[in-house]
């Protein structure tokens, strides 16, 4: 029987000729990750286990963005635990202050995430890494600190859905509206456990930014892990970002899908998740006049150089609109410079937005733009659960950097079309 592409890299990590869907397998590590929120339970947990430093200080990285900089003395702690960890064990991939961006950009922009890969993280959208062609999973807290202590993982290998995209995208279409157009289709348990793979000619039109927010997603359908081909550009990419040698791995032409889609990316319209789940999806053509009150670009979804360009091109010559907050988050230090060179922050301040230094903040509904009772927030982020950004009675409208960005010159949900 054939495997698919994740099959066959869970099966090399873990010393096997070959897996198949369910098996338990022990496997490999060739990096786990954790930030200021997970980081802290996990190091509490190796102190349980009496462990004496780390499997390997190279392939750790601690990445803290959730509530960096910190935004209260509990934040504070919870960085100081993290970075003296470091310190003891010279863990080679700790980022401060300065240093840091939120984690699922800043490690694939360092080289840390490579084709072939089997990486962990103790934070659940660490399938991003999927884009590369890597298998990347997030895993709870003692599961990272059984990895950071062994290098080693237990898995269960799942099956898989398969994606085949073909056609190019229109000019407003982006990653973002792949994903939330598939979540919207299948459900948030459509994939439960399972392996997203996606395939056809299509990919080639999108860029590796559009790829990591469809990979970074994957969990949103209950995914184990998102993956796509290791084609052109993402070895392009891998050679800018890294000098890590990299290993492609191909599905079997009789590999055994649980089911198979097939998208027309031509075909797809803007689309935003409606409250309270990211498969209540609307395409914009289908939504009447939703007024609102703040607009989020950034996360690790949204926050990249791409996603900036194009809120960027929406926002030119044009102000947010009177009474609306428009906060946009550089992904890493890297994209903040970027971005300042090629003067996007000013046509964002020009326009009326703040620009913040990276952090994960308002996504999870940290700081750096909390919702009060009541308001409605457009946002680039993944997650629309009840309460995420903010108060239980605040809605999250998921959606694209550019409805996004239409959206704050508005004030409601609209798209670039309609300025």
């Amino acid at each position: 029987m054939g495997m698919t592409m994740t099959q066959k890299i869970l099966a090399a990590h873990a010393g096997l000729d070959s897996v198949e869907a369910g098996q338990l397998i022990e496997a490999d590590l060739d990096l786990v990750l954790g930030n200021d929120i997970t980081s802290p339970v996990a190091i509490k947990e190796m102190e349980k286990m009496k462990v004496e430093g780390v499997f390997d200080k190279d392939k750790i990285a601690l990445v803290p963005d959730h509530f960096v900089p910190n935004k209260d003395i509990k934040s504070a702690e919870h960085c100081k635990c993290v970075r003296e960890f470091a310190r003891r064990n010279e863990i080679t991939n700790y980022f401060e202050v300065g240093e840091m961006g939120i984690e699922h950009a800043l490690l694939p922009e360092k080289g840390l995430t490579v084709a072939g890969d089997v990486i962990i993280g103790a934070d659940s959208h660490t399938c991003t890494y999927g884009a590369l062609g890597a298998f990347s999973t997030g895993v709870g807290s003692t599961d990272m600190a059984a990895g950071m202590a062994t290098g080693k993982a237990w898995f269960k290998v799942p099956s898989a859905l398969k994606f085949i995209l073909t056609g190019k995208p229109s000019k407003w279409v982006s990653g973002k509206d792949v994903i939330l157009h598939i979540i919207g289709m299948i459900g948030v348990d459509g994939a439960l456990y399972k392996s997203l793979e996606f395939t056809g000619d299509g990919i080639q039109n999108l860029s590796m930014d559009d790829r990591f927010t469809i990979a970074n997603m994957a969990i949103e359908a209950g995914a184990k892990n998102g993956i796509f081909p290791v084609d052109d550009a993402a070895v392009a990419y891998m050679k800018e970002h890294s000098s890590r040698p990299y290993k492609i791995y191909e599905a079997d032409a009789d590999a055994v899908y649980d089911e198979e889609y097939t998208i027309d990316l031509a075909s797809l319209k803007s689309t935003v998740a409606f409250p309270h789940l990211p498969e209540n999806t609307h395409t914009l053509d289908e939504i009447d006049e939703i007024a609102i009150n703040q607009v989020v670009i950034g996360s690790c979804t949204n926050g990249r150089l791409d996603d900036l360009r194009t809120a960027a091109e929406v926002l030119k010559g044009r102000h947010v609109a009177k009474g609306m907050r428009c906060i946009i988050i550089p992904a890493t230090q890297k994209i903040y410079m970027d971005a300042m060179e090629e003067g996007l922050l000013k046509t964002f301040i020009e326009a009326g937005a703040v620009v913040s230094t990276p952090t994960c903040g308002p996504c999870l509904g940290g700081y750096m733009g909390i919702l009060a009772e009541g308001e409605r927030c457009v946002s680039t982020t993944n997650r629309n659960f009840v309460g995420r950004m903010g108060h239980v009675k605040s809605e999250i409208y998921l959606a694209s950097p550019a409805v996004a960005a239409a959206s704050a010159v508005t004030g409601k949900i609209s798209g670039p079309e309609e300025l």
